[in-house]
């Protein structure tokens, strides 16, 4: 029987250019996607956790787009993506941490706008290039390998006031140009490679996942998923070009991973959860890993109306771009049910049916650690592929204290528990590789745009209204994950 994690286990964390980086009119970076979400200034809560805060409609873009000066006073702040956690300007301090702490690998994310501003434009921004460049070889000089997701949500605007995102099948063409470039330029950087983060955003947050503005649609439904295959393809050709360019080169898949329990034994709840399981999850890895589209999405496109548009070819491209590894976030179950009337609660970008066994964060999030150990083995019996957890975190309110200390036991725990139920999958059998945590240091919360929902083990002074030094502090979390690290997880 296997004993703890596998010696080289990858502990590290998590970023994305758009919830991090900052800089965003610096260093001939174009506007993108997450740019242009509003952080809902004077809504409550419940109000930005609702589904019309989170959509995006024509005018909230065009407003967006318009608002391109710096200045708090003429609403720039009301976009805090913008802001990030000014790692632009802080990385080495970044990284410096992230070594202090003993990351074997960092997982983090370009902005397409900052290699190419405009999408299609002829020639990659050389100074982007040079930003990233000095980053990636920091990660090495530091003793971390590094995790880079090519697309991280953020789509330069340009393209989806020309094209109209990814429903558009030349979006494949801009998408390879980025990824060439990115093969070209740090191949001898990079140690595993994301084509897509959550490739399933595309179904549950669109505008996030695939770039499109629902009252732009006329049929909602058959935009996702013509949309969805196109990334599929560019996914698929994107692991082909990898290992031609690159002999040898790691690439995976992601999705956020919604694990369902039936909510009673009733038997229409049983066939529920096959179904939630089929469609919010394994039709994606299917795709991505098994090179198919699976036959049960035929009667779920027939419910729906849904006719992929492919040309000849497509599916050898599929079979053809399968990954090395899966991968995934994971910070929550649900269940499924056919009562309509079930207690609902907020999870990532969702809102889900309540479990009545599990606590909940306080923003509604479930925290079940065995459904981590249950995901883990669920993917390995399907895929035989090694799996990374991409993601896993707890958001929550932290304070500073005085003395510039950051107590966050609840953080701790929520790492204990997951960490060790990880180590229980291990034990398990599973081909665990890495784990890192999201995100690793305080970030804009893409849920719900805001700083107070933190996450990190680092924090970082600002505020929702982009107030703040921004400087970094050690949480409690920061020893705790250090020390997980140096003993391996043996010592939790």
């Amino acid at each position: 029987m296997r004993k703890g994690f596998p010696e080289g286990f990858l502990w590290g964390g998590a970023t994305s250019a758009s919830q991090v980086e900052g800089g965003w009119n610096e260093g001939g970076r174009g506007l993108d996607t997450q740019d242009c979400r509003p952080v809902g200034r004077g809504l409550t809560r419940a109000q930005k956790n609702s589904w019309d805060h989170k959509q995006m409609t024509t005018g909230k873009f065009e407003r967006a787009i318009a608002c391109t000066t710096t200045s708090e006073a003429d609403g720039s702040c009301d976009y805090p993506f913008r802001q990030g956690s000014d790692e632009y300007h802080r990385w080495e301090e970044d990284l410096d941490l992230f070594a202090e702490m003993g990351m074997k690998i960092y997982r983090l994310s370009v902005s397409w706008s900052r290699i190419f501003p405009n999408g299609d434009d002829p020639e990659p921004n050389r100074e982007g290039l040079e930003y990233y460049r000095r980053i990636l070889a920091g990660c090495h000089e530091r003793g971390m390998k590094v995790f880079l997701t090519m697309l991280h949500y953020a789509v330069p605007v340009h393209l989806v006031k020309t094209l109209g995102g990814w429903k558009n099948r030349a979006m494949v063409d801009q998408y390879l140009r980025l990824a060439k470039t990115l093969f070209t330029e740090f191949g001898d950087l990079v140690d595993y490679w994301l084509p897509f983060n959550e490739m399933n955003a595309g179904r549950f947050n669109p505008y996030n996942g695939v770039a499109l503005i629902k009252d732009q649609e006329e049929n909602y439904d058959q935009a996702i998923f013509q949309a969805l295959h196109h990334e599929f393809l560019a996914s698929a050709l994107a692991t082909k070009m990898a290992h031609e360019m690159l002999p040898g080169s790691q690439v995976g898949c992601m999705i956020a991973r919604f694990c369902h329990y039936p909510a009673t034994c009733k038997p229409e709840d049983q066939l529920q959860q096959l179904h939630d399981e089929q469609y919010t999850n394994w039709f994606y890895t299917d795709v991505m890993a098994r090179g198919i589209y699976p036959e049960y999405m035929e009667r779920y496109f027939d419910s729906k109306g849904i006719v992929i548009d492919m040309e000849p070819g497509d599916l050898d491209v599929l079979r053809e771009g399968t990954v090395d590894f899966v991968s995934f976030s994971y910070y929550f179950t649900q269940l499924s049910t056919v009562d309509e009337g079930w207690e609902k609660t907020d999870g990532n970008l969702v809102v889900a049916a309540a479990n009545p066994y599990l606590p909940k964060s306080e923003w509604g999030w479930q925290q079940d650690p065995m459904g981590l150990r249950i995901t883990l083995n669920q993917l390995w019996d399907r895929y035989r592929k090694p799996l990374f957890v991409a993601e896993n975190g707890l958001g929550a309110t932290d304070v500073l204290e005085a003395d510039g200390s950051v107590h966050d036991p609840y953080r701790i725990k929520y790492l204990r528990d997951h960490i060790a139920a990880m180590r229980d999958a291990v034990e398990d059998g599973v081909d665990v590789i890495g784990y890192t945590i999201w995100g690793i240091i305080d970030l804009v919360s893409c849920g719900s745009i805001e700083m107070s929902k933190r996450y990190g083990v680092i924090y970082v002074d600002a505020d929702d209204e982009c107030n703040g030094t921004y400087d970094r502090y050690k949480k409690d979390s920061f020893a705790w994950y250090q020390h997980c690290i140096a003993t391996n997880g043996a010592d939790l």
